[in-house]
Parts: structure tokens; sequence; C-alpha cells
């Protein structure tokens, strides 16, 4: 990709346009949060990538559908949308089994599948620049991930046996990937518990404070209705025990992290898999925002087939992650499509902080590569969703297998021109804010 190049005065004020279109009305509806989300993206270039998926597909915007290794295939499959090297960790699949893998599907759409190797690939020049590493380091870091996403693409293409390629469990991982899912396991729900609530009269209730907000009756009632709404989403597999949706209480959350701000949340607190108060659960709903990608992707046969963001979030979860969260489900609030999940107590994400070696980074790019592979195979004829009527793998397979040459060098380019593109901009960016250039701010 050639980044056209433009003054900073001009890209700054592209900037503006971009974040005007994708965060304009939660902006407006809650500044303070994004002042937050903003100072934390201007903590890096890389924080500021992780917040800017929309300026992302804004300047990817002239591949459209078309491009190497895309045909009417291979430009419609199911994708992640925010795929760089910190969306990773681990969670408890609905067998009881802990797995690592790709995480958060809040911009998963349906759209060209080079364009998650793409974003992933600029991940890693960026990670990789802020750790020293030279250009020709970076660009084996690519390299490795290419080849381990080709690797693994052709295996599951080519009929390899599921134990031929396993997922990243405390079986099978290794290096930080094993750390995580180590740490994870440590963890407890009772943990989680004990940070949340608290016990008052022989039941459990959210405790105050925590960025716990006290709800009023009529609040409540609607966050209720929804939830009576969700509970019609969730697979028959999921309700063998009707005792487990008792709800003990219900508090409101404020939007945290860098891609949730503004958006208003929910938590619950259910009875969950037995009467004991250790095995109690914190649901959460949560508006669900449009993906970014989505604004990039004309077909309407895509569009229609969702009926609202938290629906399109769900499928598409349910799509790319195998065995996946069994609390996970929709519903709508207000008007709004929101998303349901659990509240994980074992989730742990990859930490980078501690991996510089450039060989343990290697190591790690090659796995993340192998379960970016897996997650798009997952998603094909087999979830026996419409839009995508066809073996994922095969067709990416085919593709690549086309101009197999090609490939990582597609990648490696990318990396370098888009990691230097999003160093500059996040200079750009901070220098917009702290001058008080971001309307709304």
């Amino acid at each position: 990709m050639s980044v056209p190049q433009l003054n900073d005065e001009r890209r700054g004020e592209e900037i503006l346009a971009v974040f005007d279109t994708a965060f304009g009305q939660l902006l407006a509806a809650d500044p303070a949060a994004f002042r937050v989300k903003f100072r934390k993206m201007a903590a890096s270039a890389f924080a500021f990538y992780r917040g800017t998926a929309c300026l992302f597909y804004h300047d990817l915007d002239e591949e459209k559908a078309s491009g190497p290794y895309l045909d009417e295939r291979t430009s419609r499959v199911w994708i992640h949308g925010d795929l760089h090297a910190e969306n990773f960790g681990t969670y408890m699949d609905s067998t009881g089994r802990l797995i690592f893998n790709v995480n958060d599907f809040d911009e998963a759409y349906v759209a060209p599948f080079t364009w998650d190797l793409k974003r992933f690939a600029a991940s890693v020049a960026l990670i990789g620049y802020a750790k020293a590493l030279s250009d020709e380091q970076i660009t084996e870091l690519v390299q490795v991930y290419a080849g381990a996403y080709r690797e693994r693409v052709h295996a599951i293409a080519t009929g390899a046996k599921r134990d031929e390629v396993p997922p990243f469990t405390l079986d099978t991982a290794q290096g930080p990937l094993l750390d995580a899912l180590r740490d994870a396991r440590s963890l407890t729900r009772f943990g989680l518990l004990e940070s949340m609530t608290e016990i008052r009269d022989f039941e459990r209730r959210f405790a105050p404070g925590g960025g716990s907000i006290e709800l009023d009756a009529a609040t409540r009632y609607k966050v209720l209705a929804a939830f009576d709404g969700y509970l019609e989403t969730l697979p028959e597999s999921s309700l063998t025990r009707p005792d487990s949706y008792r709800v003990k209480d219900v508090v409101g959350r404020r939007g945290i992290g860098i891609g949730s701000a503004g958006l208003p949340s929910y938590n619950i607190l259910l009875e969950g898999q037995s009467d004991a108060l250790e095995n109690d659960v914190v649901i959460y709903i949560k508006q669900a925002q449009t993906p970014a990608v989505s604004r990039h992707i004309t077909d309407q046969r895509i569009r229609d087939y969702f009926q609202h963001e938290g629906h399109r979030t769900v499928i598409s979860q349910r799509a790319l992650q195998a065995y996946a969260d069994p609390w996970l489900g929709w519903t709508e609030l207000g008007g709004a499509g929101q998303l349901v999940a659990e509240v994980s107590p074992y989730a742990v994400d990859l930490d980078w902080s501690d991996i510089d070696d450039p060989e343990e980074i290697a190591a790690v790019v090659a796995d993340l590569g192998r379960a970016t592979a897996t997650m798009h195979a997952a998603a094909d004829d087999l979830t026996g969703q419409s839009l995508v009527p066809f073996s994922t793998e095969r067709a990416i397979d085919a593709a690549i297998a086309a101009d197999e040459e090609g490939f990582a060098p597609l990648l490696v380019d990318f990396a370098h021109s888009y990691g230097a593109r999003a160093r500059a901009d996040h200079q750009i960016f901070v220098d917009l804010f702290r001058n008080g250039r971001i309307p709304g701010l």
C-alpha cells in the first residue's frame, strides 16, 4: 500500500473528519469518556493505532474489495476487524477448557480476509519499532507471521486431522501464551466476585463504588426487560438449569477501555450453575458499536443480514470462535442493539511488556499467525450461516497458492508503510488534542 503523503495540517483535518464520523455522536453524549480515551491513545503510537480502526479502514478504502488475493469468495470472509497484536488472550470455552485465542469481536464483519492480515502486520511494525527493532528484524517478524498463517491455512484446507491443528491450551501452548493460560488458571470466580460484590442478608449483591452506578426504578425495569429478550437468543445448550438466570442485582457501568468510551453498559448478577454463592455469574449488557470496516463494505446483503449491531457482534463471534462463551447473546435496549456476555474471571490478555527477545517475539508472532488462520477457517459453511456458504480455508488457500511468492512481501510492505503512517498520525493527533483542536472536547 502506498500511503498518500499529506502535510500535517491537511492530514490533521482528515483525521478530525474521520473521528467525527466514527465518534461524533458518542463524543457529544459523553465528552469526559472521550477525554480519557484520547489520553490513553496519546500514550503511544500503538495505543493510537488500537483506538483508530476507523482511520485504518478510511486509509484502506482505496482497495475496496479488490486487490491481490481477493476474489468473490475471499472478499466475503468473516474477519475480526480489529486484529492487532494485543487483541489476543485467554477465555474458558463452553466445554470448560482454557483457550488462548483471538479476543474482542466488537469490530467483526464480513470483508476481505487480507484486511485482518494487514492490520495485524502494521501492529507488528509498531511494536517492533517501540522495542527498537531494526527494519530488517520487523521484516522478518512479518514474514514469520505470513508463513505461519499460510502453513496453517493450507493444513486445514487439505484436510489435516483436528489433533494436528489443536487449539492453544495448557497442554499445547508454549512461552508467553502458556504464561497467560497459567495466569488465567490461577484466577477464580470467587476472586472476581469478591472484587465486584458483597454479601448482604445472606445474598450476594453488587458492592457500591468501583465504577458501578445505582439505577432508578424505570431504568432497572428497562434493563430487566432487555435481559428477558436476551434469554431468547441463547442456544438451548445454555439453558440446562433455568435457575442459573435468576437475577440478583443490576447496576450501571460507564464504558471503559479505548474501544468502549461513551457506550452505556450494565452489569447483572445471576445465580449461576448452583445455589452456592461462589458460583454466581456476572454478565454485562453493552451497547454494540458500528464496526469501522462496515462503512467501507457496500454489499447490501451483508448489511441486511443483521438485526442490529448486537446481533452482528454475536453472530460474528460465534462464527469466528469455536466453542464461544455460553453466556453470549444479544438484545435491544433504548432502540439500540446490545451485546451480552459474561464478565469472565478467566480473561488474561497477552502482555507484550516483557517480550523483548527477537527470537521469543518471533515465536509468539508465529503462534498468532496460526491463531489467525484457525479463526478464519472456523467461519465457513459448517457454521450454517448463509452469509459465507463456502469453505473459507479452501478459498484462501487457493488464492494464496496462485501467488505464493508475493504473499509475505505484500504484508511486509504494508507493515512498514502503514507503521510509519501511524507513527506520524500519532504525533499529529497529540498536537490536535493538546491544542484543543478536537471539537467537543
